[in-house]
């Protein structure tokens, strides 16, 4: 997908070209400095800060899980395997792609600043509905729910968008050929119902028609902005909602 690894704000590319904010904001680099702070804490907060890792036991997402377990599989054993493979493939790509190695922290700023207003509708849209449907509270605590966000919001958004829009894209674009529209509306369709399966996986989640439609439009919503607007405002996005969603 062409929009697949993005992140940036003004920045001279190899050519000597600018780049204004929002194609800056879209590249590989800038998407990586953007949110090895999510990354960070997340490590950190799993490693020490959570309920489980106080009382000794270890306590990850299930994208951060799954992932593990996927790189296990080619006999890749080590607990920041995940995060590791992140930090590569972002550093690959944007060397592949040639793009300038400076970056700005006026660009770094505005990513949080969109990250959190494009975060609103779906928000708006949750508390909407909570007044008709209202959901069972979680049985975490709000420091292990804010650190899970902060993981949340860049694994599952590795998966569903980063990973599974460029083999959705594949198949469907490369392989049966389809027009772009409907390449588009299949990849976003697509991860949109895996991303809201995937919340089941949890032993504390239950089936409801209203969470899984929920989650459906939620995933589709994520997965527009990732196409538009490149895996960094997107996990970032994601983040900014699970945080501030607790709070509401």
């Amino acid at each position: 997908m062409s929009r697949a690894m993005g992140s940036g704000t003004m920045s001279i590319d190899r050519r000597g070209s600018q780049k204004g904010y929002f194609e800056d904001a879209e590249l590989p680099l800038t998407s990586l400095i953007f949110l090895l702070p999510l990354m960070a804490l997340y490590e950190i907060g799993t490693r020490h800060f959570t309920t489980a890792a106080q009382n000794g036991h270890d306590q990850q997402i299930i994208a951060f899980t799954l992932m593990r377990r996927f790189l296990q599989l080619w006999g890749w054993h080590g607990q920041h395997l995940p995060a590791i493979a992140l930090v590569t493939w972002l550093l690959c790509i944007h060397a592949l792609r040639r793009e300038s190695w400076h970056f700005h922290v006026s660009t770094l700023i505005g990513m949080v600043a969109e990250s959190m207003l494009l975060a609103l509708p779906i928000i708006a849209f949750a508390v909407e509905l909570s007044r008709y449907f209202p959901l069972a509270a979680t049985p975490f605590a709000p420091r292990d729910r804010i650190i899970m966000s902060l993981g949340a919001g860049v694994y599952e958004e590795l998966i569903f968008r980063l990973i599974l829009f460029n083999l959705l894209g594949f198949a469907l674009k490369d392989s049966l050929r389809l027009h772009p529209f409907w390449v588009h509306l299949g990849v976003v369709s697509i991860s949109a119902f895996a991303f809201s399966a995937y919340h089941y996986l949890s032993p504390v989640e239950h089936f409801q028609w209203r969470t899984f439609v929920f989650r459906t439009v939620a995933g589709a919503y994520f997965g527009m902005i990732f196409l538009l607007r490149g895996f960094g405002i997107t996990a970032g996005c994601h983040a900014s909602y699970d945080i501030i969603i607790l709070f509401l």
